[in-house]
C-alpha cells in the first residue's frame, strides 16, 4: 500500500444549498456522505487487526474519524445525523468485514479478510479460489459489485415484513432494559430528535450486551418501535402516517381495519395485548385532559394534529378496548375539489358556493362516515375573512382558514361527577361572543333549541351537521331534539320555528362503492298548515354500475327558481344563481 493510500484523505462536501429538512429518506440524503467516508474508514483501518475489536472501540475509532472528515466544513448534519452516519459505516464495514458479524455478507470477501482486501477485491488468504478460471473471475466480480455497492442496494430497499418481524421479535427482550436504564417521565418532555438520540445509543449498547445481531435497518425499525411506543401510538404509527388510510378501528389488541377507498380491510397490526391497548388509549385521552376508565369507559378525543378518536373500553366493549380514529385530512378540500372527484356536479358546488356566501343556515345530513364534516370544512371556506367565528364541537376537528375563529370543545364531568359543560351551554355562551356566525359540529340533543333561536335570532349564515338519512328525516329529527330539551310546544310552533331558522338541507352519503356523493341538495320553503314544505334543487340520480364496481349515475337539477334568490340578490349573486340552476 503507497503512502497515499494510507494516509486518510481530505473530502469536499458540497450540498448546493440544500439542508437535511429537505430530504425525507434519510438513509438517501446520508448516501454521498457514506460513498466519500468509505474508502477514507478503509485507509484508517487498513493496518489493524479488526478481528480482536469489540463493536464498542470500533465505533469510537469511526466517529472519530467522521468527525475529522465533517470538521470545518458546511456539511448541515446535526449530532443525530452524524450518529446515524457512525452507525451507517459500522453496518457497512461489519458486510466487508464478516469477523466482526461472525458470518459472511453478500457481495463482502468471505472468510474474513482485512480492509486492505475489503478495498481492493483481492481473495483472503483463508480461502483460496479452487480452479484458476475462479481465481481470475473473482476479483472481477468484486471490482463489478464490491462491498460498496452491495451495501447502497441494501440500504435502498423498502422496509420489508421480515424486517419488521424481527425487530418486533427483538424489542421484547429490548424494552424492558431500555424502561430501566432510561428516567422515561423526564424523557417524555424531550423532542422525539432527541429521544432519537438517546435510544439509539442505550439499544446499541444493550444489543451488544445480549449479543442479538440486527442490521441497520432493523435496528432502526427497532428504535422507531421503541419510539413509537414511548412518544406516539404504538403500532397505529404506520397507519397514521399512510395518507391512503382515512379511518383507523381497532377491535381490541388483535384485529385492527382501515378504510381506504371507501372500503374497510383488515391489517396485520396488532398490539401486544389489552394492557397495550390501553395505554395507548390513556396517552391520548390525557393529551386532551381527558381520563378513561372504568368510570368514564368511553370518551370522544383527539389527537395532536386534529384526528377525531372515539375509545370505548372494558366493561362495555367485551373483547378488549376499541379505538376509532377518523384522520385528520392533510390536504383541504374544496367544493372545485369535490367536483373535480364526482362528490358534487359544477352546478351544485356553484349553488353551494353562493349560499354560503348569502349566509344561509345550513345543515348538513348524513350517516357516519358520509363526509359531512369535510363538506362543512369546503362550506366555511367561502366564509368572509372579517366575520367572527364561533365554532361549538365535542371533539375539536373543524379546519376553518378565517383568522377570526373562536374554537370551543364541551367537557366531561370529574371523577365527582362535577364540571361538566356540554353542548347546549356553550351555545348559549356563544350568543354572548357576537358571534357573525356559530358552526355546531354535530346537532345531537337538547342544544338543537339554542341553535335555531341563535339562527332567528340575527346569526344568519350558521352551519351544523346531524345524523340523518334523508332531508325529510333530517328535520324530523331536529323536532325531536326539540322535545328533548323538555320544552313543551305545540308541533305546529316547534316546526314553524325549524322551517324559519333553516335555509338549506345537503344530504351526503357514502355508496356501496365507498364513493361520498352529495344526493340532495334541498331548501326549506316554509309552512303550508302544520307542514314544513321544502323543494329539492338537486338529486342524485343512480344509473348502474360498471364492471369495476363503480356506481355511476347523473346530479340533476330540478329547475326551479331557489326561495333564496332575493337574499342571493342582496350580495350580488342572482344571476350566477341562475344561471347555475
Amino acid at each position: 500500500m503507497s503512502d497515499t493510500a494510507d494516509k486518510p484523505q481530505v473530502i469536499p462536501f458540497s450540498r448546493q444549498g440544500e439542508t437535511p429538512k429537505e430530504w425525507d429518506d434519510r438513509p438517501a440524503y446520508l448516501a454521498p456522505f457514506r460513498e466519500r467516508l468509505q474508502p477514507v474508514v478503509l485507509n484508517a483501518l487498513a493496518s489493524e487487526d479488526l478481528s480482536s475489536w469489540n463493536r464498542r472501540d470500533l465505533s469510537v475509532k469511526i466517529g472519530e474519524i467522521v468527525a475529522e472528515q465533517l470538521e470545518g466544513r458546511q456539511h448541515g448534519l446535526n449530532l443525530v445525523d452524524q450518529r446515524n452516519l457512525v452507525t451507517d459505516m459500522m453496518s457497512w464495514l461489519t458486510l466487508c468485514v464478516p469477523e466482526l458479524s461472525g458470518q459472511p455478507a453478500d457481495g463482502a470477501p468471505k472468510g474474513g479478510g482485512s480492509p486492505q482486501q475489503a478495498r481492493s477485491g483481492e481473495a483472503p488468504e483463508s480461502k483460496k479460489p479452487e480452479t484458476t478460471d475462479q481465481k481470475a473471475e473473482a476479483p472481477a466480480k468484486q471490482e463489478a459489485a464490491g462491498p460498496e455497492v452491495q451495501y447502497v442496494q441494501k440500504a435502498s430497499k423498502p422496509t420489508q415484513t421480515p424486517t419488521r418481524a424481527k425487530a418486533e421479535e427483538a424489542k421484547q427482550r429490548v424494552e424492558p432494559i431500555v424502561f430501566e436504564r432510561m428516567d422515561v417521565s423526564a424523557a417524555s418532555r424531550l423532542s422525539r430528535e432527541e429521544m432519537l438520540d438517546q435510544v439509539t445509543e442505550i439499544v446499541q449498547e444493550i444489543l451488544d450486551e445480549q449479543q442479538i445481531r440486527l442490521n441497520m435497518q432493523e435496528q432502526r425499525e427497532l428504535v422507531d418501535l421503541l419510539l413509537d411506543d414511548m412518544l406516539g401510538l404504538g403500532p397505529l404509527e404506520p397507519l397514521l402516517a399512510d395518507e391512503a388510510v382515512t379511518d383507523i378501528m381497532v377491535n381490541g389488541p388483535y384485529q385492527i381495519y382501515v378504510e381506504r377507498g371507501g372500503k374497510l380491510e383488515l391489517t396485520d397490526v396488532r398490539f401486544r395485548d389489552n394492557a397495550h391497548v390501553m395505554n395507548i388509549a390513556q396517552r391520548i385521552v390525557s393529551a386532551v385532559g381527558r381520563r378513561i376508565d372504568e368510570k368514564m369507559p368511553l370518551v370522544d378525543a383527539r389527537l395532536a394534529d386534529g384526528s377525531r378518536v372515539n375509545i370505548i373500553i372494558p366493561p362495555l366493549a367485551i373483547d378488549g378496548g376499541s379505538i376509532s380514529i377518523r384522520k385528520f385530512a392533510k390536504q383541504s378540500i374544496t367544493l372545485d375539489v369535490m367536483a373535480r372527484q364526482k362528490n358534487i356536479s359544477e352546478a351544485m358546488a356553484t349553488v353551494l358556493k353562493i349560499a354560503s356566501r348569502s349566509q344561509l343556515n345550513i345543515l348538513i345530513s348524513g350517516g357516519t362516515g358520509s363526509g359531512k364534516t369535510t363538506l362543512l370544512n369546503a362550506l366555511s371556506q367561502l366564509i368572509d375573512i372579517g366575520e367572527r367565528i364561533v365554532t361549538i364541537e365535542d371533539a375539536a376537528e373543524l379546519q376553518l382558514q378565517q383568522p377570526h375563529v373562536v374554537r370551543l370543545e364541551t367537557r366531561p364531568a370529574n371523577l365527582e361527577g362535577d364540571g361538566e359543560i356540554n353542548m347546549r351551554d356553550l351555545v348559549k355562551n356563544a350568543l354572548r361572543m357576537r358571534p357573525d356566525r356559530i358552526i355546531l359540529g354535530e346537532v345531537r340533543g337538547s342544544e338543537a333549541v339554542d341553535m335555531l333561536q341563535a339562527m332567528n335570532t340575527g346569526h344568519e349564515g350558521s352551519l351544523g351537521t346531524i345524523h340523518a338519512n334523508r332531508p325529510r328525516e333530517a328535520l324530523t329529527r331536529l323536532e325531536n331534539m326539540i322535545g328533548m330539551a323538555g320544552i313543551n310546544l305545540p308541533a305546529k310552533a316547534v316546526r314553524t320555528q325549524i322551517a324559519s331558522a333553516l335555509d338549506l338541507i345537503v344530504q351526503v352519503s357514502r355508496m356501496r362503492d365507498g364513493v361520498r356523493r352529495v344526493t340532495n341538495v334541498t331548501e326549506v320553503v316554509g309552512m303550508e298548515g302544520d307542514i314544513i314544505t321544502t323543494q329539492d334543487l338537486f338529486s342524485f340520480e343512480f344509473e348502474g354500475e360498471d364492471h369495476d364496481g363503480n356506481l355511476f349515475g347523473t346530479f340533476k337539477s330540478s329547475g326551479l327558481r331557489p326561495a333564496f334568490t332575493a337574499k342571493a340578490s342582496y350580495f350580488g349573486l342572482e344571476r350566477s344563481l341562475l344561471e347555475a340552476i
